[in-house]
């Protein structure tokens, strides 16, 4: 997975990170949407994983860290995100357009929000998520997510500290001969 996630030679690096990126989203959409009916407001009062709580703060509705229910962090990431993703000053649709000098940093800030509901998921609801049998499918595309991450440094390490094991692992089994 390490080598799938490099950039391609010629590619220009910001498309390689809108173009996945967004790719993640559309992972991490589909992958929420198997478990959130067990992530409700009663179930899961705060967006945490483990110890780590997670505030919710943008530059427009929450100016200041605001402690969401997880529905209600996940709901608000999702909708956030496809605001980014729709304006064209961040995510240009034509050749003509440059990308912002700062969308690397923009890039990293997705990331981190997509990695804590990972984070989430594999805290709180990874037994539903073996019941349905969809483990396999949430370890791909975590590991996608996360050696996307460590390849282009989009994290810090003290980021990941809520799935250190699982990542670990996911490196492991990356680095195993078949």
């Amino acid at each position: 997975m390490a080598v799938l996630v490099r950039l391609p030679a010629g590619e220009n690096i910001n498309e390689w990170l809108a173009t996945n990126i967004i790719d993640f989203f559309n992972e991490l959409n589909l992958i929420y949407g198997a478990v959130h009916q067990n992530c409700t407001n009663e179930s899961c009062p705060v967006m945490c994983a483990g110890n780590f709580q997670y505030l919710w703060a943008d530059e427009t509705n929450y100016k200041t860290p605001t402690k969401l229910s997880a529905p209600s962090y996940v709901d608000t990431l999702f909708d956030w995100a496809e605001l980014q993703f729709n304006d064209e000053a961040i995510f240009p649709i034509h050749e003509t357009q440059k990308f912002p000098k700062d969308f690397v940093k923009r890039v990293g800030v997705i990331m981190r929000r997509f990695f804590r509901v990972y984070a989430h998921i594999y805290h709180h609801h990874i037994d539903y998520v073996c019941e349905i049998q969809a483990e396999s499918h949430l370890n791909s595309c975590f590991k996608h997510l996360i050696f996307f991450a460590i390849e282009f440094s989009l994290m810090e390490t003290k980021e990941m500290q809520p799935l250190e094991e699982i990542i670990e692992k996911l490196r492991e089994k990356d680095s195993t001969p078949n």
